[in-house]
């Protein structure tokens, strides 16, 4: 029995690789340029192609390359932008084989000396057989920067003989004196229209069996990348044995099915904990990814948020008609606030799932935490409950203040209220200190106490500023001299050590004495009796009594006074821009 060889598998990203200007699918605007160049024989001396993986650089180099050498079947024929695949140059081009094509990777050639044996110690040479010498060096923002000011001379004059072709998907590392001689030319992310068409194309001359849902899902794996659709349609064939469907591509890629994962988002916006619980444990055991399914909510989650803004983005041909309809209803009954509090929680939540060593686990809790907070009002459906509200008793002193809580990390509100010029914040299982700060200016002199204490902090002396302000009681003050009673654990250099500083701040002396009695309060003591008086003139306000009826765990976390709060919105305002200078305008 005779055994014949057969010739290799070829995989269909590279079996349907372009090989004219024609089959580069998405690119019109780019083959419509390199055309009129063509035509008009203005072909730029170099070329820089960039773009996501997958959307033909590497091709489109060769394409340009066989092109610029193509001699016709007759072998009389110059630079076209239709070369003919069949002569020797286009031929070698394809297969990768031409010895005046020059092909390098700029990933792994890295390094000067790369630059210098594969283009600079060749370049002045005439080309053997072709038109041009063309080097193509992939990544090639992946070069050194002295690999890169090697090639700047000979890449802004080159020989009359040379065409430089560069790839990269980084075109922000490629140094711009080197983009600066180059002709560039963006390729897009291929739409997803013309992604089906092309899978349909591919699969139709493959005979292969495979429904629309099928591709559609694919595309939107895909992501624009034509090599990466061509490779995910090579293995849903194979995967499929002959008639493929969108239960086994969405098994292959770990997808649970959207429309399940659009039943289990509505679950967790209806507060269900159990159900949304129990389907993601179903598309657990049907094979799906508790990442990929997280990764699908917040998708859907987007996608639903972009329709509420622009209603026609619910016409993508990668989502179904049943899809579609579920998502426009979705958009027109949620509220903005309500998806992109899901959207902050899901990316929190896939960083969580990520880094948890069971991601199951990790993602339950995630939809637990999701349905929970499905429910919450937004702050203005609270602030108007609580304004319906019957007030308590009145209480409290009156001025202008503001008032923010939050309950469980998971939800804000804000509402003015007026506990004797103060404003609150509040947030879940935290209280932190309020500082209340005297304005921070540089004096020439220093009539008050507060002044020195204003320079310390400016002069950046940290343990001394916490050792003055919890340690020291002042009895009296003058420029120049401190008197001073200490607390029982105040450092015993403190006297000593603040007289120094001031000294070499002033270059004056000061006398700074301790005195065993008479001293008042210290800074901290104040600014915690300060703050305490003020949470409790905040605490007896209607308003801030109903927040808290609501949110029975929140807690203050911080005090500001209107005068902070200004203060605050002066430093951040923008200063007035001097008026313009005219020439002309006489003195």
């Amino acid at each position: 029995m005779t055994k014949t060889n057969k010739p290799g598998y070829q995989v269909l990203a590279r079996k349907y690789r372009p090989e004219t200007f024609a089959d580069l699918v998405g690119q019109e605007a780019m083959v419509r340029t390199l055309k009129n160049a063509f035509n008009a024989d203005r072909i730029a001396q170099a070329f820089i192609l960039t773009g996501i993986r997958g959307t033909g650089k590497t091709t489109t180099a060769r394409i340009i390359a066989k092109g610029l050498n193509c001699t016709g079947g007759d072998g009389k024929g110059g630079p076209t932008t239709e070369p003919c695949g069949q002569c020797q140059n286009c031929i070698a081009i394809s297969e990768g084989q031409h010895v005046d094509v020059i092909e390098m990777d700029g990933a792994s050639q890295t390094r000067i000396d790369d630059i210098r044996s594969n283009v600079l110690d060749s370049v002045h040479y005439a080309p053997t057989s072709a038109r041009y010498k063309v080097y193509i060096i992939d990544e090639v923002h992946m070069l050194s920067t002295s690999a890169f000011n090697a090639l700047l001379k000979t890449l802004e004059e080159p020989p009359a003989h040379v065409k430089f072709i560069f790839a990269t998907t980084e075109i922000r590392k490629v140094p711009v004196t080197v983009l600066s001689r180059c002709q560039r030319f963006d390729l897009r992310r291929i739409e997803p229209e013309v992604m089906i068409a092309l899978l349909r194309k591919i699969a139709d001359a493959e005979g292969a069996e495979i429904s629309d849902d099928a591709l559609a899902l694919m595309t939107r794996a895909a992501e624009g990348s034509a090599r990466d659709a061509e490779s995910l349609l090579d293995q849903a064939i194979s995967h499929g044995a002959g008639e493929t469907t969108a239960d086994q591509v969405r098994a292959m890629l770990g997808l649970a099915d959207r429309g399940r994962v659009l039943d289990l988002f509505d679950m967790i916006l209806k507060g269900d904990a159990a159900g949304a619980l129990s389907e993601l444990s179903a598309q657990y055991a049907d094979g799906a990814d508790p990442l990929a399914v997280l990764r699908d909510l917040a998708e859907i989650t987007h996608w639903i948020s972009v329709i509420k803004v622009t209603p026609e983005a619910a016409q993508d041909p990668t989502v179904s008609p049943d899809e579609r309809s579920r998502g426009q209803a979705m958009a027109e009954a949620l509220p903005m606030r309500v998806l992109t509090r899901m959207w902050q929680m899901l990316l929190k939540a896939l960083e969580e799932v990520s880094a948890a060593p069971n991601a199951m686990m990790a993602a339950e809790m995630a939809v637990i935490r999701l349905t929970h907070v499905a429910d919450l009002p937004t702050p203005e459906e609270l602030i108007k409950r609580l304004q319906d509200a019957p007030s308590p008793a009145p209480g409290g002193g009156n001025g202008g203040g503001s008032v923010n809580h939050a309950s469980g990390g998971s939800s804000r509100s804000s509402a003015t209220t007026n506990p004797r010029g103060a404003g609150l914040e509040t947030s879940s299982g935290t209280v932190a200190t309020a500082l209340a700060r005297a304005p921070e200016t540089l004096l020439a002199q220093y009539p008050r106490f507060e002044d020195v204490i204003e320079k310390v902090r400016a002069m950046r002396e940290v343990k001394l500023l916490v050792d003055i302000e919890t340690s020291l009681r002042l009895v009296s003050y003058s420029p120049g001299r401190i008197e001073f009673e200490p607390t029982a654990d105040a450092p015993r250099d403190l006297a000593q050590k603040l007289g120094q500083r001031l000294q070499g701040w002033t270059n004056t002396r000061w006398a700074v004495s301790v005195v065993s009695e008479g001293g008042g309060a210290t800074i901290a003591e104040t600014r915690d009796d300060t703050r305490k008086k003020l949470e409790e003139q905040v605490l007896a306000h209607p308003l801030a009594k109903a927040v808290l009826a609501v949110f029975p765990k929140a807690r203050i976390s911080a005090i500001r006074t209107f005068e902070e709060m200004e203060a605050q919105a002066a430093a951040e305002a923008l200063p007035e821009a001097d008026e313009e200078w005219d020439p002309f305008e006489s003195d």
